[in-house]
């Protein structure tokens, strides 16, 4: 074990963060200046190094990824840090969705995506989202239709109108993610987009999009003139 304090002090991750920033340290000794302290024998630099390994992508994004019960078999990771970690992913999410909302417009597929973009990349299983906007293109209000299986989500045609007409909108974008992370639409999301926007026109309601976000990259139907 490489125990941070044996280290010289500019090599310390806090020590090295306060002499000249934290842009000047590597995920692992981001990750270990947070934790602060290691446990059982391993030393802090040592525990960040297993935690971004644990995961399949062995990079930073693994935070991201980790579940509370996922944390807690990696070797010195104990209640305590399981939620520090945890918290630093919900913040990292935060952040991107504050930023994105400063530029969304309801009317620009990549305003949409962008604000979606870090909820819905990392998840595992396929999210369909529907999202209800009003005559002036402002967003009502959006909720998760369903969640699915890895590779396959289902569309509720008849909750989403419900929704749709609870809250008197009159246009309906639709999202979902693909854990693959290529965006490209299967023939089943054109087809069911079809039936939703068949059942849509039926009650004198606009579906505008389907978007599906992928890994940093997403289709619009409108933009790749998918018709629907």
């Amino acid at each position: 074990m490489n125990r941070i304090k044996d280290l010289p002090e500019v090599e310390r991750p806090y020590e090295k963060c306060l002499k000249y920033g934290a842009n000047h340290l590597s995920d692992a000794e981001l990750l270990s200046a947070i934790l602060r302290t290691g446990t059982n024998g391993i030393s802090a630099y040592d525990l960040a190094n297993n935690i971004i390994r644990s995961d399949a992508s062995k990079n930073i994004l693994s935070i991201m990824h980790l579940t509370k019960e996922e944390l807690l078999k990696i070797k010195g990771v104990g209640n305590a840090k399981a939620v520090q970690i945890l918290c630093i992913g919900e913040l990292a999410r935060r952040i991107s969705l504050e930023r994105a909302s400063l530029n969304l417009k309801m009317n620009v597929p990549s305003s949409i995506a962008n604000y979606y973009m870090e909820q819905m990349r990392h998840l595992e299983q396929e999210q369909l989202v529907a999202i209800f906007v009003d005559s002036k293109c402002n967003m009502i209000k959006d909720i998760v239709i369903s969640k699915g299986s890895i590779n396959q989500s289902f569309m509720c045609n008849r909750e989403i109108l419900v929704e749709a007409l609870k809250c008197d909108a009159v246009n309906i974008i639709l999202l979902h993610n693909h854990p693959s992370g290529d965006p490209q639409p299967s023939a089943a999301d054109i087809s069911s987009t079809k039936k939703l926007n068949k059942a849509c026109e039926l009650i004198g309601i606009s579906l505008l999009d389907h978007i599906i976000i992928g890994d940093r990259c997403y289709t619009s139907f409108i933009e790749s003139n998918i018709s629907f």
